[in-house]
């Protein structure tokens, strides 16, 4: 059984909670314990991940959150430096999986964010899975 960290980035509640319920759900169902810890927003996920992992207190971890396009370049911003400080901590060997969001609306971000149709925060959390069997096969 391995620990692992939901970091959410919590800006729209009602999509983190489907993201936060199918990355828990997939986790707990595979045996692991998880825990929730929440974030001002997406670009401050790597980060938090980034310091838990320094504690060595969790095996693996789920980014969560929700950017939706708006009508500035932020968007880019947010997205894009989301994803690479993440990327960055995978390849440095921490098992991650990238749950944020970045669509178009919210009538993506819906679909996408429900357990029952698309679950990308069940998906995250079997991809961060898949990275934790890798890393212990490789050590």
């Amino acid at each position: 059984m391995a620990k692992f960290l939901i970091v959410e980035a919590r800006f729209y509640d009602h999509l983190n909670d489907m993201l936060v319920a199918g990355a828990s759900a997939a986790l707990k169902a595979a045996g692991h314990q998880v825990e929730v810890l929440t974030v001002p927003g997406a670009l401050e996920v790597p980060g938090a991940i980034a310091l838990a992992e320094q504690s060595g207190a969790y095996d693996g971890f789920v980014g969560i959150g929700v950017v939706i396009r708006g009508e500035t370049y932020h968007f880019e911003i947010v997205a894009g430096e989301s994803a690479r400080g993440i990327m960055a901590l995978t390849m440095d060997g921490m098992p991650i999986g990238n749950g944020i969001l970045t669509v178009e609306n919210e009538e993506q971000a819906l679909v996408r964010a429900d357990p029952q149709q698309k679950d990308k925060g069940g998906e995250a959390a079997k991809a961060a899975m898949a990275l934790l069997a890798l890393k212990e096969k490789f050590a």
